[in-house]
């Protein structure tokens, strides 16, 4: 059986917010919410945190969930990954699902999962949302254009397309959560980093520049991924509206 597996890789250094997958949000550290949305997926047999920290191994399984220890010296959460994934050959489709991500919904966690599975063109999948002009020119919202098969030609940080005739474009920004087929993850953490991954500082523009296909799903919701104490501070008004709408 092909197996499925979300794993998240958290660290505990940040430079804007140290410590972020264990702080707590009603009592509840933030890698837990991330664990929680990830075990009401449909199609993952298997969620694995990958840590390189001793403190979020414990938290982890404080709260009973699945974590591994890996290398200090991983330069990415694709090599992080890649480590689990070499000691589970029986895992074949996987998600790589960021730790800071509380808010992500299954079921766009599911059509990661489900495109790199049913799509035997698609190395690896990923998401994004329609986004407004002024969105799209902020640098740190990365920008995605894709074919008319929902492909990705391209990422970048930069405002892409470029308007010549205003009114035409539509502008899509990135999410990043991403699916891999087994190889497409072998291989991307083989690969040399690119010239365009160097300029834009993103990662997936090596699988893009050494000819791999990336499917994309369009999503109609804003993340809020917690970066600062402003963002934990959001989530947790969110959150705690929820509980109060529920009750």
């Amino acid at each position: 059986m092909n197996k499925s597996a979300i794993i998240i890789p958290a660290r505990y250094g940040s430079s804007r917010l140290e410590g972020k997958p264990l702080l707590k949000v009603l009592d509840k550290p933030v890698i837990q919410w991330v664990y929680e949305k990830a075990q009401q997926s449909k199609l993952a047999d298997i969620i694995i945190v990958a840590t390189d920290d001793k403190r979020i191994y414990d938290c982890v399984k404080s709260f009973g969930g699945n974590v591994e220890m890996t290398s200090t010296k991983h330069k990415s959460g694709s090599d992080r990954i890649m480590e689990v994934v070499s000691r589970h050959p029986g895992i074949d489709y996987i998600c790589n699902l960021q730790g800071d991500e509380p808010l992500i919904e299954p079921s766009s966690i599911d059509a990661v999962i489900k495109n790199v599975i049913e799509d035997d063109k698609a190395d690896i999948s990923t998401l994004i949302r329609k986004i407004t002009t002024d969105e799209a020119d902020n640098p740190n919202l990365v920008k995605c254009v894709t074919d008319n098969n929902g492909f990705a030609l391209y990422f970048s940080r930069s405002k892409i397309p470029y308007e010549r005739n205003t009114g035409v474009a539509r502008f899509y920004g990135h999410l990043g959560i991403y699916g891999y087929k087994r190889h497409a993850l072998e291989s991307m953490t083989k690969f040399d980093q690119t010239m365009l991954e160097k300029t834009e500082s993103l990662e997936q523009l090596r699988a893009l520049e050494n000819g791999m296909k990336i499917k994309t799903t369009v999503v109609n919701f804003v993340p809020v991924g917690i970066d600062t104490k402003d963002d934990l501070e959001k989530f947790r008004q969110i959150v705690s509206k929820k509980l109060t709408k529920n009750n």
